[in-house]
């Protein structure tokens, strides 16, 4: 009799609890979901909650982005959000389209900027555009370096120069860190074609079958990765003849420089 009135109680209480919080969750509003009244009443092309741009700032902003989709048709907006955001109503706010492009701006993670593509904009500009554009402006140590405002201004300027120019293979500019890692693989490259190229026998200038037979690696780490990023990045002329000097250079100390070979064994008498 006892164990069947602890059990009645306990499924008595597992009940009551249920019901509990069922009733709070039908009365709480569901604010990070859809959340209209975070939007201001006046039209704007910049939503800035979490107060990362100043007022100067977003009004050239608000501006610019203004012009640009009146001269090329291009929608792109704003929205920064912490602990709040409007949700799916932006979407009727701003009529997004298939021409929009949405930045949303939240510092609660590790990268702080995240994009809504239309169907057309994602055409022009694709994934690898928008992955390069996320690590390279929204990762924590640009922020850290150039605050959380520059990492909005500087993605949306180079949306605008890849869709005014009708579209990028990859996001314009060469970052100083992205250049060494170009400038080492340009060595490297050069440090085995040097190697291989050494003469094999005294009649020889230079081992042309080992240069063609290593071609694949060393002409990857050079014009793969080595000039292809700077290409692609920048019209710059100088990170380009900096790789190719590396290359050469590289190339010059692996074929000169004697390497220690072993003594022969000296006989003892």
């Amino acid at each position: 009799m006892f164990q069947q009135t602890s059990q009645w109680l306990r499924q008595f209480a597992l009940v009551f609890v249920l019901s509990t919080l069922c009733w709070l969750g039908a009365i709480a509003p569901a604010h990070s979901f859809n959340n209209p009244e975070l939007l201001p009443a006046q039209a704007t092309n910049i939503v800035d909650l979490a107060g990362i741009l100043t007022p100067v700032q977003k009004e050239r902003l608000d501006a610019e982005l203004a012009e640009f989709e009146a001269q090329t048709g291009w929608k792109l907006r704003v929205l920064t959000q912490y602990d709040r955001t409007p949700g799916l109503a932006v979407r009727d706010f701003w009529q997004l389209d298939d021409r929009s492009i949405l930045l949303v701006a939240d510092s609660r993670g590790g990268n702080i900027l995240n994009f809504n593509v239309g169907d057309t904009a994602y055409r022009v500009l694709q994934r690898t555009f928008w992955v390069e554009l996320q690590t390279r402006f929204g990762n924590q140590y640009f922020v850290r370096d150039n605050g959380e405002d520059q990492a909005i201004l500087q993605s949306l300027a180079a949306i605008e120069t890849c869709l005014a120019q009708g579209g990028c293979r990859a996001v314009p500019g060469l970052p100083k860190e992205q250049w060494i890692l170009t400038l080492a693989t340009s060595v490297f490259g050069g440090l085995i074609l040097g190697f291989v190229a050494r003469p094999r026998r005294s009649d020889q200038l230079i081992a042309w079958k080992w240069v063609l037979l290593f071609s694949p690696l060393w002409g990857m780490l050079f014009f793969a990765f080595g000039l292809g990023p700077v290409l692609v990045r920048t019209h710059e002329w100088l990170p380009l003849l900096r790789n190719v000097a590396g290359f050469a250079l590289g190339s010059i100390v692996a074929f000169l420089i004697p390497f220690p070979t072993a003594s022969p064994p000296v006989l003892e008498e």
